[in-house]
């Protein structure tokens, strides 16, 4: 393992991606513990990851939020001044483990966590920049419950549409499969998608892995199971929440994350009242 990234000492390495390593290091001059991601350049079609990382860079300066990971500084190095060779992303040193590793196991906790997550994407919409691409793994939770969402490097400001289909298979909306505008509706989208996931154990089908078995017809959402269909625990308004989230058509989502947000405590609100009545923790599927 390498010693030293720029004047940074490397502590461990902490992660790895497609193009990139990401480490936890120190500052030797003040002793504070940051994250640094690494891309070395090895073949030109490697400039992606460098530009995903100048992406996620100038995203994170637009907003202030603890639920949203910081960046603090990036640095592009260029061979001889020319080509792009390699780059340096520091960020924030996030403690946690992602959500598919780290999910609490009572209803109450999950929607907790999700409640969180909902407001550090508001901020973003507030900021006019959305995600697009929340699912489990961009989710970081740690023993106390804190939460942090990680990698901007596919945001964007609302309304772009992308040279290329960006996203992840079984939480991608279909919007960002066709190449629409990307915009506050497509973080709903992914972040129902994220629920459905939690509350069932298992993924929607999205137009893209459903084009990828070889159906191209367009998926509609009235063609899923609900949350509460396969798991009874779950309240039928918190089901049908997530249904509307991940409706086929952005205009059939609810309107803002606000609206999300109060819907969700609104499910927890329920949730407790059963509790209160029944004196049980009811338990969400997640494996």
């Amino acid at each position: 393992m390498v010693q030293k990234l720029l004047h940074y000492d490397v502590i461990d390495r902490i992660g790895v991606g497609a193009a990139s390593t990401i480490y936890a290091v120190v500052d030797p001059k003040t002793r504070k513990l940051y994250a640094m991601k690494h891309v070395l350049r090895k073949v030109d079609k490697d400039i992606r990851y460098i530009e995903q990382m100048q992406q996620e860079f100038d995203v994170s300066q637009h907003f202030n939020h603890p639920v949203l990971r910081k960046s603090y500084d990036l640095k592009i190095i260029k061979s001889m001044l020319i080509r792009v060779a390699e780059a340096f992303l520091l960020m924030e040193l996030v403690d946690g483990r992602p959500l598919d590793e780290s999910m609490p196991p009572g209803l109450v906790d999950m929607l907790d966590v999700f409640i969180r997550v909902a407001e550090g994407l508001r901020e973003m919409h507030k900021a006019g920049y959305v995600h697009a691409d929340i699912k489990p793994i961009n989710i970081m939770r740690n023993d106390a419950g804190d939460i942090k969402i990680i990698d901007f490097g596919q945001s964007c400001k609302s309304g772009t549409i992308k040279e290329r289909i960006q996203g992840t298979p079984d939480y991608i909306a279909p919007e960002q499969v066709v190449r629409r505008p990307v915009t506050q509706h497509t973080d709903i989208f992914n972040l129902g998608a994220t629920i459905y996931w939690a509350l069932v154990g298992k993924t929607i089908p999205t137009l893209y892995t459903v084009g990828k078995a070889g159906d191209n017809s367009l998926l509609s959402h009235d063609l899923i199971q609900t949350p509460n269909q396969l798991n009874p625990r779950v309240p039928l308004p918190l089901s049908k929440l997530v249904m509307e989230c991940i409706a086929t058509s952005p205009s059939k989502r609810p309107n803002t994350m606000d609206d999300v947000i109060t819907r969700l405590e609104l499910s927890k609100h329920i949730v407790l009242k059963e509790q209160g009545q029944a004196g049980t923790n009811p338990v969400a599927q997640t494996g």
